[in-house]
């Protein structure tokens, strides 16, 4: 009997061009051998060539829908993406931490928080109450937050313009409730990534950073960047890798995907999440006929 795959529930918006939000996280998830399934936040109209109009789902219907799942599923790993209004950041709030009248079974373990605030077009996702209930109460309850710079910068106060700011706004995240996160710098010069997590080895709480560094791509094909890297971390979570290592292979992945886009589109392409398969199929295709 085959094993059964690990479930990672996604929490986030839908992007009808499929490069970002639950449909990018479903092919993400899938491309790590995990089975995914999605709580829709917010209703979007958006193609590559940006946002033009975000319509936030009922937050009843969020905290049923979570309800559901917990109560049906053995859930691994969680990614929180966009979640569009403070009511929505509410309701996941209150099933996550168990105080909402829709309350799961038992804490969720492996929670990835992308504190999604602007699209890359420069569309607002979410508003400034909800960013400051995500700080308040999301932030503690995440295991890993992905912020990019930009995100970092706009949580902190911090400008983030290379790796000694990034390691600032990491201590103030830290001291804002933040387990762990990766600081992602794609948009740098040079791509650089920073995990920063605190650690009790040796008995004394403690920082412990590690940095990961990449040439910058050059490609029209980054839409969905930070969804795919944020998702993959959660599916190396669930498959029990370590902090260090789940980095490192989301890393990769995101990497990969972006050298393997497609130029799809008027505006930026997405990431191409499912690259795998065809790479499976030509190496499939390569052997002699016998």
């Amino acid at each position: 009997m085959l094993e059964k795959p690990p479930i990672i529930l996604t929490i986030a918006g839908f992007d009808p061009s499929s490069g970002a939000g639950v449909a990018a996280d479903i092919k993400t998830i899938a491309a790590h051998a995990c089975y995914g399934v999605a709580c829709i936040t917010a209703l979007t109209v958006q193609s590559t060539s940006g946002v033009k109009r975000v319509e936030s789902v009922d937050p009843s219907l969020i905290s049923e829908t979570l309800a559901e799942l917990a109560a049906d599923l053995d859930i691994a790993a969680v990614h929180i993406g966009m979640l569009g209004s403070a009511k929505v950041v509410k309701a996941v709030a209150d099933f996550l931490s168990g105080t909402g009248s829709s309350v799961g079974k038992t804490r969720l373990p492996n929670i990835v928080l992308d504190p999604i605030l602007k699209s890359s077009s420069g569309a607002d996702l979410l508003d400034a109450a909800g960013t400051r209930l995500l700080i308040e109460r999301l932030i503690p309850l995440a295991d890993v937050v992905t912020p990019n710079v930009d995100e970092a910068e706009a949580l902190t106060g911090i400008k983030v313009r290379d790796l000694d700011d990034m390691k600032a706004a990491a201590a103030k995240l830290h001291s804002m409730g933040a387990k762990a996160m990766v600081i992602t710098g794609g948009h740098l010069e040079k791509a650089t990534d920073l995990l920063s997590f605190t650690t009790s080895r040796g008995g004394e709480p403690k920082v412990e950073q590690e940095v990961f560094k990449a040439e910058r791509q050059r490609s029209t094909s980054t839409h969905g960047t930070g969804c795919a890297f944020a998702t993959a971390m959660a599916c190396h979570l669930a498959l029990d890798r370590g902090l260090p290592e789940a980095a490192l292979l989301a890393k990769t992945y995101v990497t990969a995907a972006i050298a393997n886009g497609h130029p799809l589109g008027r505006g930026t392409g997405p990431v191409h999440h499912l690259y795998r398969m065809s790479q499976q199929r030509r190496a499939a295709g390569s052997g002699n006929e016998t």
